[in-house]
């Protein structure tokens, strides 16, 4: 018999909240009455977040989103998976559904221009157009869009500083900005809007998006797409990629680096080998011992 497949929801929704934490605990319970798996975060800006269920589930728990204050006219971005990629269901309050550490950046007050998928590809070909990912490192690494600027963040919270110090390398251009979802677009939008830069677009849906509708012989997209869940990435047609994850790190890998001397599952890869000390190490060690026992008893360790 064939497996049953999983349905995927990516969301994100600016709007105000006036009281987050009294929509966590009713959101929280109706996902796991449905066996909804993810993590989704409130703040007094709106929500974002990922869940994974039956498409019985994913639909039910939509539904209660859409009654939110502002949620209305939520959007989101679907895919599947062969098997459950949460290990379970977080609701979390937070200040920021994206963390850029910009209090003067609203969303809700001006954005970019949005581009459709179908007609990016001839933005970013015209020659006074600038794209920059607004990625982190370690995800840029794996994919991206043919000329595309690297910024070398290690979080969203860099990029500021990053377009104060390289905001020459762009003068009379416009720029043009995409990320996973859009999610981070429409901060880092606000953000260059606010500091003076007139023509600014975004990829609409984000790469996801991107790789869903564009064939991949029309792509201008090389590599694989990091997704935060268990599926680690997806390619054209938003088909699961080669990719895990190193458990020590977090940062996407390939099967044959696994091969590599760096590698101890678990403990190191050949990304973050000098990042960790011995005393760190054996820490990741014992951890691994827990999961190996666990998964002799037949259950699911929480850090596996």
């Amino acid at each position: 018999m064939p497996r049953a497949m999983f349905t995927v929801a990516a969301l994100y929704h600016f709007t105000r909240f006036p009281d987050p934490a009294a929509l966590r605990a009713p959101l929280l319970n109706l996902c796991l009455v449905q066996g909804v798996k993810g993590t989704l975060l409130l703040a007094g800006e709106g929500i974002n977040g990922t869940i994974a269920g039956s498409r019985a589930g994913i639909d039910a728990v939509l539904a209660h989103i859409r009654t939110l204050p502002g949620c209305a006219e939520l959007e989101w971005k679907e895919s599947t998976a062969a098997e459950m990629p949460f290990n379970r269901m977080k609701v979390r309050l937070k200040r920021e559904i994206v963390t850029m550490g910009q209090p003067d950046v609203d969303p809700l007050a001006q954005v970019g221009h949005y581009v459709d998928a179908t007609e990016w590809n001839a933005l970013i070909e015209a020659p006074d157009v600038a794209v920059i990912d607004t990625r982190n490192d370690y995800e840029v690494a794996i994919g991206t869009f043919e000329g595309a600027v690297d910024p070398a963040t290690r979080s969203f919270g860099e990029f500021p500083a990053w377009w104060e110090a390289n905001k020459h390398r762009f003068h009379n251009k416009r720029i043009a900005m995409f990320c996973t979802g859009g999610i981070r677009c429409e901060k880092s939008t606000n953000y260059l809007i606010g500091q003076g830069i007139e023509e600014v677009y975004h990829l609409k849906g984000g790469i996801l998006k991107y790789l869903e509708v564009v064939p991949e012989e029309q792509s201008h997209w090389n590599g694989e797409c990091f997704v935060f869940d268990g599926r680690v990435s997806v390619g054209h047609g938003l088909r699961e990629g080669p990719h895990e994850l190193c458990f020590a790190c977090r940062r996407p890998i390939l099967p044959e680096d696994k091969a590599r001397l760096e590698y101890e599952h678990g403990v190191s890869c050949h990304q973050c080998i000098a990042e960790t000390d011995d005393e760190d190490k054996a820490r990741f060690r014992e951890r691994q011992k827990q999961v190996a026992l666990a998964q002799a008893r037949g259950v699911r360790h929480i850090g596996s």
